[in-house]
């Protein structure tokens, strides 16, 4: 076997776990292999995810599993459409268990009736004695109940007894012990009944089948809910494109997207899902992002813009380069991070995993002890009353709900998020984001659009508005300078013609001047221009320094025309998500290299709450451990100069239209670029975690009440005791309430500016 180091964490499937203590025994078992560093089992997803220190290799780590009793096997490669493997797998889990189910329920269902209704029932006893002799009855009952217990019921033997012999008692151990006790004791009772007293022969072959069958649906229901929970992963890989048209020796010709190369020319035509990710070489069209950014609007694109493959072609037909492919793709990319994120484990699931470990065996010796209790204590017969109470102990306890209850909340709200545009890189975010008391954000690029626009063309009245426009727009687009740029797209924008520009001339430090068409346009600063009258100007040049904007002046044959204001503008939401970020309790900060009367003009603008104004990039991460006297602190960036800050912060978010720098660095990647994400990524936090807690408290609250109850605790002063069916029909919906439960977050509603801002 080829030993090599292995960089990025190795995934395996797992096959057989059921419950939270089985994740224990798993990871215990990793973390023995030589080389691993680290090992994170989730119950929800069937999956470990290993780090190793050094050379190993995936076979070593399969053995270990199957030597704790485990199935597991690689994880596919994501260009194998692993997901639709991982979701089939649910799906035959369901299907298999619908058809055992539909066994058991058939047999048990008359067991059930017959049993049960003549204790219920004297005159129905007696009738049934009349027709069928009481050991042809027993052997009846032994013969159904056996083809239960052996057939649909045999899974939880064939994992639950090697699993008490290797001294690793989990899920299934409970329930063969506890149907078995049940199957066994009716079995003595039906052929050596003399070994009991006479007031103990008692069968509980329908207690042992319906236990069976009861846990049976429970784990159907399961499974079918558990296929539900990925269903944000389904839908995404169901996005990607099967096909694409491609430009090959002059000719088009239909290739698989797996063949597709970096560098092909592909063709879409209106209505057809873009392959790959690439550049528009011809042609233009509007494409639906809605399944990367969450927006329903479709997106205008020409030459040059970029598309991503996955994404809806609406209307045009175009021709684009395939730039990125296969597993680089950005759809591949967010079905990693998103499947990364589902796999790992919040600060609060390692606490849970360190109880569930010793739960079973505590469940176990608790039950040992309710038989003694009750054999030496209890009432006549006191060995019925011990074995019914010790197997009604085994069967309540539900230590899948405790596994269940923090993996599957994790899924389902990744999911959601994953949705709506945002991708939790780091499961720990979801936890960590919930209790953040201030988002600082970074200024260029975040709050604002990032690219410098015309704001303000203040005119004399001796001038008109398009006439002086045109005029600088001429003599503007001689230069390269990003103020020149914004004036002249103000005047492409406007469909203004420009002049001919003779005598330019570039003033260092100054401005520029040139004629065009004859006439003389100097542009530059107040103290360039410092010989002509500016009185005009005086009030429009406070009330532009109050706002933080410094303008330049242009003049025409030496006469001041207009002041002229370019400026990066303020993102259409950013006014709107702040003051949705109070409405939720959390305050606002702003971190730039703005001076400090333009940083604070901005921020009075959006109502942001605390200014860190001239940060250069090197001192964010100062600025960041100022802020974070406030409390826990979230990051809101872009830029490559915002790596360092989004991970010093308790939470760093990138903005997905930013740098690969910004978004490696981050917790959560919003992914079309508008700042509602952070609205949506501090909702479904908030909600994913009020889920975990809704499901651990069911959970833990479910076994701390319930298996008292079992033992008997009751019965000394109310005469209460549980049945050990009532007790196998509580376990079976205490999974599936939890599982239930958690698929409500896919109904977490996206942020709705207009209702809060």
């Amino acid at each position: 076997m080829n030993e090599h180091v292995h960089t990025k964490p190795i995934s395996i499937d797992i096959e057989g776990m059921t419950c939270a203590s089985c994740v224990a025994r798993v990871e215990k078992a990793l973390l023995k292999v030589p080389s691993v560093a680290s090992a994170s089992v989730n119950l929800a997803t069937e999956r470990a995810t290993v780090q190793l220190n050094g050379p190993g290799h995936t076979e070593a780590l399969v053995a270990a599993i199957a030597k704790a009793g485990y199935k597991g096997s690689p994880t596919p490669e994501h260009h194998d459409h692993h997901n639709h493997a991982g979701h089939q797998h649910h799906d035959e889990d369901a299907a298999v268990l619908r058809r055992d189910v539909a066994i058991a329920g058939v047999l048990t269902l008359p067991l059930f009736v017959l049993e049960m209704g003549s204790h219920l029932y004297m005159p129905m006893h007696m009738w049934l004695l009349s027709i069928v002799p009481q050991q042809a009855l027993y052997i009846a009952y032994f013969v159904v109940t056996s083809i239960v217990l052996f057939v649909p019921g045999w899974r939880f033997f064939k994992i639950g007894i090697p699993a008490l012999l290797r001294g690793a008692p989990e899920m299934n151990s409970l329930v063969a012990l506890g149907a078995g006790a049940a199957y066994l004791y009716s079995v003595v009772v039906t052929f050596a009944p003399h070994v009991l007293p006479a007031q103990t022969q008692y069968v509980y072959y329908e207690a042992a089948a319906v236990i069976v069958t009861l846990i049976l649906v429970g784990r159907w229901l399961e499974a079918l809910a558990k296929g539900r929970t990925g269903e944000a992963i389904q839908r995404l890989v169901r996005e990607q494109a099967k096909t694409a048209r491609v430009q090959r020796d002059g000719t088009l010709i239909e290739l698989p997207i797996e063949q597709v190369k970096a560098g092909d020319i592909i063709v879409v035509r209106p209505g057809e899902k873009i392959a790959v990710d690439g550049e528009i070489v011809e042609g233009q069209s509007n494409i639906d992002e809605s399944m990367i950014s969450g927006e329903p609007l479709p997106v205008s694109k020409t030459v040059g813009a970029s598309v991503i493959g996955g994404t809806l072609n609406t209307n045009g037909s175009f021709s684009f380069r395939a730039t990125k492919v296969g597993g680089d793709t950005m759809l591949a990319q967010i079905i990693r991070m998103v499947e990364e994120a589902q796999g790992g484990k919040l600060p609060i699931q390692q606490v849970v995993d360190q109880i569930t470990m010793w739960f079973v065996p505590a469940v176990i010796a608790l039950a040992v002890l309710t038989f003694v209790v009750w054999t030496i204590w209890g009432p006549t017969p006191t060995y019925v009353f011990g074995l019914v109470n010790a197997v009604a102990v085994m069967i309540i306890a539900c230590p899948c709900a405790m596994g269940l209850a923090t993996p599957t909340s994790i899924m389902v709200g990744t999911g959601r998020a994953a949705e709506l545009g945002v991708l939790f890189r780091k499961s720990e975010a979801l936890q960590q984001l919930r209790d953040v008391a201030v988002v600082a954000f970074d200024k260029t690029g975040t709050l604002t659009q990032g690219k410098p626009q015309l704001t303000d063309l203040i005119l004399d009245d001796d001038f008109e508005h398009d006439d002086v426009l045109a005029l600088v727009a001429a003599v503007e687009a001689k230069s390269e300078h990003p103020i020149a740029e914004a004036i002249v797209a103000a005047a492409e924008k406007q469909g203004l013609a420009l002049g001919a520009v003779t005598e330019f001339e570039a003033i260092a430090g100054n401005g520029v001047r040139a004629r065009v068409d004859g006439r003389l346009v100097t542009i530059g600063s107040q103290r360039h221009l410092s010989h002509l009258d500016f009185s005009d100007f005086t009030e429009a040049i406070d009330k532009l320094a109050d706002e933080g904007k410094t303008p330049v002046f242009a003049a025409v044959d030496d006469k001041l025309a207009a002041a002229i204001v370019v400026a990066d503008t303020i993102k259409p939401t950013s006014k709107a998500v702040i003051a949705a970020l109070h409405a939720m309790g959390v305050k606002t900060a702003m971190i730039s290299g703005d001076n400090k009367r333009t940083a604070e003009a901005i921020a009075r603008q959006l109502g942001i709450d605390e200014v860190r104004a001239e940060v250069l990039p090197a001192d964010k991460v100062a600025a960041i451990k100022s802020l974070r006297q406030l409390g826990k602190i979230a990051y809101v960036g872009d830029g490559i100069n915002d790596a360092p800050a989004l991970a010093e912060a308790d939470v760093g978010i990138a903005v997905g239209t930013g740098t690969d720098a910004a978004i490696e660095s981050a917790d959560v990647v919003l992914l079309g670029g508008d700042l509602k994400g952070v609205l949506n990524a501090l909702t479904v936090s908030r909600a994913t975690m009020k889920n975990i807690w809704e499901n651990l408290f069911w959970a833990f609250g479910y076994n701390v009440l319930l298996i008292p109850v079992a033992a008997g605790v009751l019965y000394p002063s109310f005469g209460i005791l549980l049945s050990p069916m009532i007790g196998a029909g509580a376990m079976a919906l205490s999974s599936v309430f939890v599982v239930g439960n958690a698929q409500r977050l896919r109904g977490v509603p996206p942020a709705k500016l207009g209702e809060i801002a």
